[in-house]
Formats: C-alpha cells, structure tokens, sequence
C-alpha cells in the first residue's frame, strides 16, 4: 500500500473522504510542508476563488495548513482557524514518529453573515483584486454555525485519531481536557479577584457530594472546578497546602459514593490509591486533570451495575440491604421494596450481581461487623446480633468463610496494629 513520509495515505485518504461526505465540507490532505496530496467535497481551498479574486497569492494557503496542523499538535489534536482572508478552517495532524508528519483540514466555510463578511472581513483585504465578482463568489461559500463548527472539529479529531499511534492521540485527548479544565477553574479565578473575599463555598462543596451521589457528571465536573478555582485563589498559590485541601475533599467524595450505594471495600482501595498518588502530582495543572478522572471514577464505582438491565432494580434493592442489613430480612422483604415478585428478582439479582441473595447479604453483614470488632467491650454474640447475624455460631462461620479469620482472630490482629491501619483495608476481603 502506498505511503507518504511514513504514514498511510490510502487510510488518510478515506477517513477525510468519509468526513467530508457526512459533513458536507471539503477537506484536504496535505504533506507536513502543506502541499495538497488530496482533496475532497465540492468547496476546499483548491477550488475557492476568493484568493485570486482579491489579488492574494493561493500559496498562503498551504502557509496556513503548516501553522495549523502545529498549532493543532500543540493545542490537544485539533485547531480552528482564519485563513489570511477570514475564512474559516479546521484541522487535524496525523502524527508520525517525530511529529505530524501530515493533516486533514476542513474548510474553507463562513461562521458570519456573507454580506457582513464582504463588507466587514474581506474587501478591507483587496489588494487590485476584481470586487464586481466577489460577490458571487461569496454566495457560493458554505456556511457553518459556531456550535456546530466545535461538534464537527472534534468529530474530525475522533476520526482520525485510529490513524495515529494509540500513545500520541491519548496524549491529545489529555491535553484537550486539561485546557478545557484550565479556562473554567481559571475563569473562576477571576470572578473571584473582582469579588469581596469571601468564606470557604461549602454550598458548591455540597452541590458536588450531590451532583456524585446522584451520578451527575456534568454538575460535578462543574461544582469541582468552581471549588478548584476558591483553593488556588484563596491559598495564594501554596501547592502544597492546596494538596492538603484536595486530600479532605477526596475522604468527602468517598464517604458520599459509600453513603449513596458504593461498595465500601472498593472505595477504601481508591481512596488509599488516591491519598498516596497526591504527593507525586507537581503542578496545579496537573492536579485538576486528575482530581476530575478521580471524581468520575468515584461515579462509576458508585453504581457497579451502571450497564446491566436490571440497573434501577439492582441499585435500589442493594441500597435496601445496606440500611436494613442489622434487621431480620428476608428475600421476599427486598423483592418487595423493588416491586418484584421473590422468584423473578432473586434470578435477576444473581444474573446481574453474579452473587445470591443470601451470599451477599452475609457479605454486607460482615462488612459491618468488621467494624463493631475495634471496640473491645462488645462481646461477640453483641456483635453478631448488632450485625443482623441470629447466633455467633453462624457468625463466626460466615466470618470466617469471608475474611480467612474467625471474628476473634481478627479483632485480635486488628488491634495490635497502629490506628492508621485499623482504617485501612489491609484486612478487608470483598464478600
């Protein structure tokens, strides 16, 4: 299969093809000098004549290809643009070992009125062109809406992003999303200088732990970065400091996700992840990007069975157990707070959990009970009773049969160890 300075050009070829039929723009495929190897659609840079009817030489054109696929690479993969004429471009490198090596750029098209454009944008810019005819020629230019112009460039992005090295496109899409996260936590920022100083916002804290108990991410992501922009504002950029901050919003957003259904073993595993990850984070730029992922990961694991069918029944059935675990329930208690009968949703629950009723319920009451062992004045039937277990010899069975110790072996273990374990889940084994 041919190729051009390393990359596939039959592939680059056909992914611009397909994008310029589905989104009725031309598109362009030109070399790293921003010569044109192909082009696509009825109106591309090839075909305009707004250059030559203004008296401007059509090489500025591959000129504007070159700064755009750099300036593309530099701002997380794709770049909209004015041509030297106002026209509006978009773009997207195809990257090689030691760079972009070629790019795909959709355009030219007006995002303005047409008559505002020729009065306003182009015919200051003639230089002895022929205006009598530029009117025609800019009726015929397509025109794009603001809005759709940002779905469009990042659906060119996603297209072409198979064509480069896994690694390379990963590392875009992450520079996107830390740009996209700069400006709202910096825009923030500065609505605070132009504002009386104000007390720490526990409102937008609250409307965060909201937003993530109720699987909310976009009025989470937005919450988070109201509270980033307050830390590094009010902090005076002390990093560290901010990093003290962000380690008790971290025990926050878990202790919600838990709350709201969260298994509490699986958060106690990120939360430790998390707090020991913070310190090798070394700018604040850095720190937003991840506390966002860490944010929408909390989401996830707040709903586990996010993608089965059952998932309302699932979810409404587990968040019973966990609040009546202590009580004597039963099967048909559960199937009746989810309005199922017993049979169909003990089926459903083990198809959809992988776990049975029963085998599950033990697990949360062993969870539970795990934590009634750190006090010494219990006994062990108090223990097993508080838990919803009806005899400690069941009890110590089922304990066992979860954790590898039997309840006394583990209070013992438990406790010879410093408080900061005791917390921890180094002896915490998921039912």
């Amino acid at each position: 299969m041919k190729q051009e300075s390393g990359f596939d050009s039959a592939l680059v070829k056909s992914c611009a093809r397909s994008f310029s039929a589905a989104s009725q723009l031309g598109t362009v495929v030109s070399l790293a000098d921003g010569q044109s190897l192909a082009a696509f659609g009825s109106y591309t840079c090839e075909s305009c004549s707004i250059c030559r009817l203004a008296g401007h030489p059509q090489t500025l054109c591959a000129h504007m290809r070159v700064y755009g696929m750099g300036e593309a690479e530099r701002f997380g993969g794709r770049y909209v643009y004015l041509c030297p004429l106002g026209l509006t471009c978009f773009t997207v490198p195809i990257l090689g070992e030691s760079g972009p090596e070629a790019s795909i750029t959709a355009g030219p098209f007006l995002m303005v009125d047409p008559q505002d454009y020729l009065r306003s944008d182009l015919l200051p810019r003639l230089r002895g062109g022929k205006p009598e005819g530029l009117a025609e020629a800019v009726a015929g230019i397509p025109s794009v809406s603001a809005a759709r112009v940002e779905d469009l460039s990042h659906l060119l992005f996603l297209s072409a992003a198979f064509l480069n090295k896994t690694g390379a496109a990963r590392r875009m899409l992450d520079l996107q999303e830390s740009l996209s996260i700069q400006r709202h936590v910096s825009s923030h920022i500065a609505a605070l200088k132009n504002a009386e100083p104000t007390p720490y916002p526990f409102q937008t804290e609250n409307e965060l732990l909201r937003c993530v108990a109720h699987l909310d991410r976009e009025g989470a992501g937005q919450r988070l970065n109201e509270l980033l922009g307050y830390i590094f504002f009010s902090l005076g950029g002390d990093f560290q400091l901010a990093k003290s901050r962000i380690c008790e919003l971290l025990v926050l957003l878990s202790r919600t996700a838990v709350t709201a259904g969260a298994d509490p073993d699986a958060m106690l595993l990120l939360t430790h992840e998390y707090i020991q990850t913070i310190p090798r984070i070394s700018g604040a730029d850095e720190l937003c990007v991840w506390l966002t992922r860490v944010v929408n990961r909390f989401v996830d694991q707040l709903f586990e069975f996010s993608g089965v069918k059952h998932a309302g029944v699932i979810h409404r059935a587990v968040l019973y157990i966990r609040a009546h675990h202590a009580e004597k329930i039963s099967l048909e208690d559960v199937a009746r707070s989810v309005y199922l009968s017993p049979t169909y949703f003990s089926r459903v629950f083990s198809q959809e959990t992988g776990s049975t009723f029963n085998a599950y319920l033990n697990g949360v009451r062993v969870e539970s009970c795990k934590s009634l062992l750190l006090d010494p004045s219990l006994q062990l039937l108090d223990v097993a009773l508080a838990a919803g277990f009806e005899s400690q010899s069941y009890f110590t069975k089922v304990f066992k049969k979860y954790t590898g110790f039997s309840p006394l072996q583990y209070r013992e273990k438990l406790l010879k160890e410093p408080p900061s374990i005791k917390k921890g889940s180094e002896f915490l084994c998921p039912p």
